[in-house]
């Protein structure tokens, strides 16, 4: 094997072998490249250069077509197999078209003859080296940058060593630390059934017996009883300690608080992050190992599953393109865009489906910004995708508050109502909630508007014409969108009249299922979804459910309520309080398990201390909906963040870090005009 890696002082090049059999030839191309400031490898066969591949790992490849032994082609399968994002330059002086066209079956970047021009070559190779970020991107492959310790530490998306290494400590730290006070009477407290007891905000309450604590509910449902054998020689079943219990809890808010870290960050692929909750529940025994795997497959999560697939039978029909025209017709620019669509889609969100709309919006809208880029002649508009897509999905959770139908945490709030004696018409919900929805839809607008439009390349945007071209060229409606349409018509009727029996992953399913019987969606078709985002949203699940059966979710409930100062634990500060410690919580955790977490505490806090408890409780159940900084806050950002890909390259266009700065400044505004225009506005001039 020959290899000279001698290079120019200057050198900052790209790493690049060469591989070629005549080495006069070879030595003279490498000594001409690293002139130029590459850093070059060279090989005279392809054994040698696969090794050189495994452990040099260049960045392009310039390969011999013709060589003994092992022949280009050969070596270009192999080198695909160890690097698949390497690019390889197939170089060869018997060149022709037919050759040409066979390697071009094996990813091959380009094809050139040899000898060729030194300029074009090196410009090839140029190419070459940006390609290859695009083909790390598709496969996922993190390129971690080694030349000091801090851009080690900092890493990059999906490899971020310092961020893995401070999550391990936190989880550490908090796993281990010495169990609080507030943890242990929660703990040890025993069931009355007396309103307003301490251990009322318990996710199972309603399930435990009079006289029960939550160390012997959880311990009968986890099956975590200890065997001891008596003096008889009996064996029987024995509670364990309360500390060990405590450290279950402790654990599962090390979970969250890591899964947060790495889900914001990108410390790791969110799909692994996914993976690792359910690891740290299996391995320091949670709950029962089938009950973990019951975690990940709520009923959430299998709506998201089929959400993802339907969207995907939609716009493979070409349905998506006129859905398009009616709710975007008067989109004719981006301000118009933002100030009416955005408020309609959020009305409409309130009564049907924000999840089902996100997922049929999102595809149209990635198809308007394709367009538009392409038109523009620029490769990427990141402000551009960012309005978009972060407002779609900002707008449609903001629906929440309209009314009972917006979704499961209302039901939630509703059913904590029940418990407590209280009732709450549809239309009475819909009178205290539905005023905040479009007024807070405007100032999201106004947001992008005013921020984010700043920084768009293709100002000149007419998104209703654009929808319209593309619907144009695929002519009159086929059958194939009929029966889409009808398909979609009847899942959406489901979702609205059987969600209580059904569920909404049942209808969804089912849809798919008759999707395929009809030939419109194939098992490819499903197998083509990007089901990280799947694994994540199942994760968050899974993550909440732990919180909530070992304690977890009631200590940080209550560890939030304890710190308020007197004046915001009663009146509008206990609206206030309420709604900002559900809104923090919302986004780390479902919004149906912190409604269910923090409702029933802050309902008897509110009997107690005077307060409207049904205020309070609406309070509550607004803030659930304003989850947007991070992806595991809804739905509707799973699925925003799973379709705001490049198409060509799958580069991410919306990560998470877009996600936590423009959702938390959403968070802060839609928090701001909940106080002013809900607690101190309208609701101080509306009765129940």
């Amino acid at each position: 094997m020959e290899e000279n890696t001698t290079k120019n002082q200057n050198d900052t090049g790209l790493r690049l072998l060469v591989v070629d059999d005549e080495d006069q030839f070879r030595a003279s191309l490498a000594k001409q490249l690293r002139n130029r400031g590459f850093k070059v490898y060279e090989s005279s066969n392809g054994e040698d250069a696969i090794k050189i591949v495994r452990h040099k790992n260049p960045e392009v490849v310039l390969l011999d077509q013709k060589m003994p032994h092992m022949d280009g082609i050969q070596t270009l399968k192999e080198l695909k197999k160890i690097r698949p994002e390497v690019q390889v330059i197939m170089h060869t002086a018997y060149g022709n078209i037919e050759s040409a066209r066979v390697t071009g079956k094996h990813d091959v970047f380009c094809y050139l003859e040899k000898p060729c021009d030194l300029n074009q070559l090196i410009s090839m190779i140029k190419l070459a080296g940006e390609e290859r970020t695009y083909a790390l991107a598709r496969h996922e492959i993190p390129d971690v940058k080694r030349n000091s310790l801090k851009a080690w530490l900092m890493g990059v998306q999906n490899a971020r060593p310092g961020i893995i290494m401070l999550g391990v400590l936190l989880f550490l730290g908090l796993a281990f630390m010495p169990t609080p006070d507030t943890l242990n009477n929660f703990l040890t407290a025993k069931k009355t059934g007396v309103m307003g007891e301490e251990i009322n905000g318990y996710s199972d309450y309603r399930k435990m017996k009079t006289g029960q604590t939550i160390v012997e509910y959880y311990t009968a449902k986890a099956g975590l009883y200890e065997k001891t054998v008596t003096p008889d020689g009996k064996t029987v079943n024995t509670l364990p300690g309360v500390e060990k219990i405590a450290f279950k809890a402790k654990v599962m808010v090390g979970v969250l608080v890591v899964a947060a870290l790495f889900w914001a960050t990108g410390a790791v692929p969110i799909g692994i992050t996914a993976l690792l909750v359910g690891t740290l529940m299996f391995f320091f025994g949670i709950l029962k190992p089938d009950d973990v795997a019951k975690a990940y497959a709520k009923d959430s999560v299998i709506f998201i599953f089929g959400v993802l697939a339907f969207a995907a039978a939609i716009g493979k029909t070409g349905l998506d393109r006129r859905i398009g025209i009616l709710l975007l017709g008067t989109s004719t620019n981006l301000t118009k865009f933002a100030l009416i669509f955005a408020p309609l889609l959020a009305v409409t969100a309130s009564f049907l489906s924000e999840h089902a709309l996100v997922a049929f919006i999102a595809p149209i809208l990635m198809l308007v910004y394709m367009g538009a880029i392409k038109a523009a002649g620029v490769k990427q508009d990141k402000s551009l995708v960012v309005m978009f897509m972060l407002m779609l999905t900002f707008t449609a959770n903001i629906g929440g508050p309209g009314s009972p139908a917006a979704g499961g945490r209302n039901a939630v709030m509703l059913g904590i109502f029940s418990d407590y004696g209280l009732s709450l018409s549809f239309g009475q919900w819909v009178k205290m909630g539905l005023p905040f929805v479009p007024v807070m839809a405007l100032v999201i607008a106004g947001y992008f508007l005013l921020v984010v439009r700043r920084g768009i390349k293709t100002q000149s945007i007419n998104v209703a014409a654009a929808v319209k071209r593309e619907a144009e060229k695929i002519g009159k409606m086929t059958a194939d969108e009929y029966k889409a349409g009808a398909i979609l018509v009847l899942v959406i009727f489901l979702w609205v009249t059987m969600s209580d029996t059904l569920g909404m992953g049942g209808p969804v399913i089912l849809c798919l299922v008759l999707l395929n019987i009809l030939g419109i969606l194939t098992w490819k078709d499903i197998n083509g979804i990007h089901f990280d985002v799947v694994a994540l949203y199942a994760a968050a699940s899974a993550m909440g459910y732990g919180l909530a059966v070992t304690g977890g979710a009631l200590w940080l409930a209550n560890s939030f309520v304890s710190i308020l100062p007197d004046f915001l634990r009663s009146g509008n500060g206990l609206l206030m309080s309420t709604s900002m410690i559900t809104g923090i919580l919302t986004n780390f955790m479902s919004d149906g398990a912190t409604v269910a977490a923090v409702g029933p505490i802050t309902v008897p806090m509110a009997t107690l201390s005077g307060t409207s408890p049904i205020l309070v409780g609406l309070a509550t159940a607004f803030a659930s909906s304003f989850a947007h900084m991070m992806i595991i806050g809804t739905p509707n950002n799973a699925i925003v963040y799973s379709l705001a890909r490049d198409p060509e390259t799958g580069e991410q266009l919306v990560t998470m870090k877009d996600f936590f700065i423009h959702g938390g400044a959403v968070f802060l505004l839609s928090m701001a005009v909940l106080w002013i225009w809900v607690f101190f506005g309208y609701w101080r001039w509306v009765s129940l």
